[in-house]
């Protein structure tokens, strides 16, 4: 899980970009079982971004991320978009699928 934040009249062009960019990638990794993008507007011009993805393994988010898997990993463009963001990641184990 990871969550950001970008100016609310830029979150439909942000999530296209994101959509195009990391939730693409995401999904040509091996061991992605899905990836979603979520919005949250926060008022005053304040959009939240969260990215949720699932992962068989850890090993699977290294494929993605690297060695050190509780670092976000950005692109080019995110600086035009984001007007904060967090630098880690957070990782869950899924105790329950109902």
């Amino acid at each position: 899980m990871w969550r950001g934040w970008v100016s609310t009249d830029r979150v439909a062009e942000y999530v296209d970009y994101i959509t195009k960019t990391g939730l693409a990638e995401y999904q040509r990794t091996p061991g992605n079982l899905g990836a979603q993008l979520w919005t949250r507007d926060l008022g005053e011009g304040r959009t939240e971004v969260l990215t949720l993805s699932w992962w068989d393994t850890l090993d699977s988010i290294r494929g993605f991320a690297g060695d050190d898997v509780e670092v976000a990993v950005y692109y080019p463009e995110d600086e035009r978009y984001l007007i904060d963001r967090e630098m880690t990641v957070s990782h869950y184990e899924v105790s329950s699928e109902s």
